[in-house]
């Protein structure tokens, strides 16, 4: 793409030659493009949805239809030819629809030549200009995205305000625009010489020109996004053994925030090489974490965050985001139809990381999730993760789902197989996942094959219903014990019980349709049969008390059941 940026007027104008394979079974007679900042309009599906929405997202609220001519967001094809003849089109909201000239056969590449022009909204959600923080161009969403087709069929989802989906591809981009404006974002800076800028130590000797062109390549991503402003500063940390991180934050923050940003870099480090030991080897040679969001986003290389917070909230939003770079960008699962195995997992590994960076108790950081996770199991607006990102009927039911219950998926695993195999599952899944648009099942495949376990009712149970997790002990007598099953959802169990001698033991009771036991020191018992509402067995002593999941490992409804 050669891009041609006007910074007064905001306003863009794109070339852009795709080289598309169809690498599918299939003969394709359409493509789709998305055409994202289309959504800041008024009367798009995101602005109506967003005034319609019981609890709308306090960052967009009714601002999209409140927005000027000139403070909107559009993408507008002019031309678009295929192998140099031109073809139908037309915009209907934020996806372009093209009819082919010719249609394309399994394996066979065709060139699509486009020129497009384009206006930067406002800033109000992820993409824009002027956010509340003073940053001038967060270019992300920015350019015509062709659609993702695999064997689902075409992913031409509209954007009304949720997550991606995309086609992994190499990119060649030439952005032009003011030469006092500093980018950063996705890919590999060419030229760094060519715009007197030296891009690894962050000093600038600028040419006598008006405008700068800066050419970035980025290989094997599946979207490209960058920010642009004329007071960033610019700072760098190499990763032993791994990338070189790029910091870009405005100079004009308070001296307290500019500090914040140079203590955060260390930390970045520390963050990166977590995730490379812990998920797998991160495949790139930079990334960028850089003040340009209105929280925070992830894209391919980098990250655009609030840069004006707390130290704790830059890191925290740091954490997450360039967790997103292992679960969603690398191997990218369609996050508007399993958006939990995205967020879900990157919570989980994000608050691994700052509990292993800070010394901070895992367990104790796990209970507010656990904690979110019942709430909404208990509030009557839970719908299965299975809905699709845009169809959730309230905004915190979709987050507490994504995020919380996503993360209880992870952890929870972890009781179910043990701690051991849950860890050797995330790096298998990894290796053998990344870059190929895993699906829930290919995670949980993955989990079986690691522990020798069946677990389709786990994936079923937890993320294609509402089914909840609630175990009791029923009754006590002698050295007999009665527990129950009270919610739908099955689970293998932990006990622990207590005699009257005043010592303990561990029981663990399997779940006769995971067809093993998890690796576990305790006695293990007989299998429980699902459809049996209660399981006794009997102790070798008397007892005193009994404690289902004393650890708190399960989410449980109703752990005031637990004990007796």
């Amino acid at each position: 793409m050669d891009i041609d940026m006007d910074v007064n007027t905001y306003q863009y104008k794109g070339k852009q030659t795709l080289v598309y394979t169809n690498n599918s079974p299939d003969v394709l007679n359409k493509v789709f493009y998305h055409l994202y900042f289309n959504a800041f309009q008024p009367g798009s599906e995101m602005d109506v949805r967003s005034r319609n929405i019981p609890d709308p997202d306090g960052r967009v609220g009714d601002r999209i239809s409140k927005l000027n001519p000139d403070e909107i967001g559009y993408i507008k094809v002019s031309s678009l030819k295929q192998n140099g003849e031109i073809l139908k089109h037309e915009t209907v909201g934020t996806v372009l629809e093209v009819d082919l000239a010719t249609p394309i056969q399994p394996g066979e590449r065709v060139t699509f030549n486009m020129d497009f022009e384009a206006q930067v909204p406002v800033q109000i959600r992820r993409s824009g200009r002027n956010n509340n923080e003073g940053v001038a161009l967060s270019m992300a969403q920015w350019y015509p995205k062709l659609a993702e087709y695999d064997f689902e069929g075409w992913h031409a989802d509209p954007y009304i305000g949720r997550e991606f989906h995309g086609v992994w591809g190499n990119f060649d981009v030439k952005l032009t625009l003011d030469k006092n404006y500093i980018v950063g974002g996705t890919g590999y800076l060419q030229n760094p010489n060519q715009i007197g800028y030296g891009y690894e130590t962050g000093t600038v000797s600028r040419p006598n020109t008006d405008k700068l062109t800066w050419h970035y390549v980025a290989p094997n991503v599946h979207d490209f996004t960058w920010a642009a402003d004329p007071n960033y500063i610019h700072d760098t940390a190499q990763v032993p053994n791994g990338p070189l991180l790029h910091f870009l934050y405005k100079s004009t923050m308070p001296r307290e925030k500019l500090e914040n940003w140079k203590n955060l870099q260390p930390k970045a480090v520390e963050l990166m090489q977590f995730f490379s030991n812990n998920v797998g080897q991160y495949p790139y040679k930079q990334y960028s974490v850089i003040q340009g969001g209105d929280g925070g986003m992830e894209y391919g290389m980098c990250t655009l965050i609030l840069g004006e917070g707390t130290f704790d909230g830059l890191f925290g939003v740091t954490a997450h985001e360039m967790g997103h770079s292992w679960f969603q960008f690398i191997l990218a699962s369609n996050e508007l139809r399993h958006s939990w195995m995205d967020e879900g997992f990157t919570e989980y590994i994000g608050t691994l990381a700052e509990s292993h960076i800070f010394n901070k108790d895992f367990e104790d950081l796990s209970k507010r999730v656990y904690g979110a996770y019942i709430y909404l199991a208990k509030s009557g607006k839970e719908q299965p993760q299975t809905t699709h990102s845009d169809r959730y009927n309230f905004n915190q039911a979709y987050s507490i789902s994504a995020y919380y219950k996503g993360y209880v998926f992870l952890k929870q695993l972890a009781y179910v197989i043990g701690q051991e195999n849950q860890e050797k599952t995330i790096k298998q899944y990894f290796n053998d996942f990344s870059f190929k648009h895993p699906r829930p099942i290919d995670f949980i495949r993955t989990a079986e094959k690691i522990s020798g376990l069946e677990l389709d009712w786990y994936l079923i149970d937890w993320t294609q219903t509402t089914n909840t997790i609630d175990y009791a002990v029923k009754s006590i007598e002698g050295n007999s014990i009665t527990m129950e099953r009270i919610g739908l959802m099955p689970m293998p169990i932990d006990v622990t019980v207590t005699y009257v001698d005043g010592t303990s033991e561990d029981f663990y009771i399997p779940l006769q349709i995971m067809r093993g036991e998890k690796p576990t020191a305790a006695t293990i018992l007989k299998d429980w049969a699902w459809a049996h509402p209660t399981y006794s067995f009997e102790t070798p002593k008397t007892i005193k008390s009994v404690e289902i999941d004393p650890k708190g490992l399960m989410a449980d409804l109703n752990r005031q059941n637990n004990k007796k």
